[in-house]
């Protein structure tokens, strides 16, 4: 049974050595962006993102992963679509969000708005002057008094992430965040929705045992 809303985290390769993923299974206008992207590193890292939020729509709508109607993108204030934030055309009640970042990849989804952010473990963010614009200040007090000040504005980060990819809360909808650590993938992560959400293991989407556990 799927939740209500559930994450999935993932290492890029996990994602694009499963067989059947690939470019093929993305829109033209998906395509034609992961085309400008130089850097091949980085250029796996975007189409595995983009595949595994395409599995969670999958999953969440009952829909085949493929097809350029399950996943569109458009911004709220240019108004053309391409980048902003994901979005299921046919399903206007479910979010997705997805997220990607130095091998590693996440993507969530659910009913109402729901937003994911995962980082390295060993990542610091920074400079101090957009923490202090990002960050809430009780965040940035927390993070000061911790044994490891870096790792807590990691995490203080992730959620922050999280909770903008989301957007505001509506006035039925509280946002749940739940944040993990995975120590088999070095990565930290945070979703937020709109109803409690879980964190599934890969497998839960690419529809088998993949390496490195859930």
């Amino acid at each position: 049974m799927t939740p209500g809303a559930f994450a999935v985290v993932a290492t890029t390769r996990e994602v694009l050595d499963h067989p059947g993923l690939g470019p093929h299974l993305l829109a033209p206008w998906e395509r034609r962006r992961l085309a400008a992207v130089r850097v091949p590193a980085r250029r796996d890292d975007v189409l595995a993102a983009r595949l595994l939020a395409r599995l969670c729509a999958a999953r969440i709508t009952g829909r085949p992963p493929g097809g350029t109607g399950l996943l569109a993108q458009r911004c709220p204030e240019c108004h053309r679509d391409g980048h902003g934030r994901p979005y299921l055309p046919d399903h206007p009640g479910l979010g997705i969000s997805l997220s990607h970042a130095d091998g590693l990849v996440a993507a969530a989804a659910g009913r109402g708005p729901v937003g994911v952010d995962v980082e390295p473990a060993a990542r610091r963010p920074g400079p101090p002057s957009v923490l202090r614009r990002v960050l809430p200040e009780a965040d940035l007090r927390e993070a000061a008094a911790h044994a490891d000040p870096g790792a807590a504005l990691l995490r203080a980060w992730v959620r922050a992430e999280a909770r903008f990819k989301a957007g505001p809360p509506g006035p039925e909808a509280v946002h749940h965040l739940t944040e993990w650590t995975d120590e088999g993938r070095t990565a930290v992560g945070a979703v937020v929705a709109a109803d409690p959400p879980a964190l599934l293991p890969p497998s839960a989407v690419l529809g088998g045992p993949t390496p490195g556990g859930g």
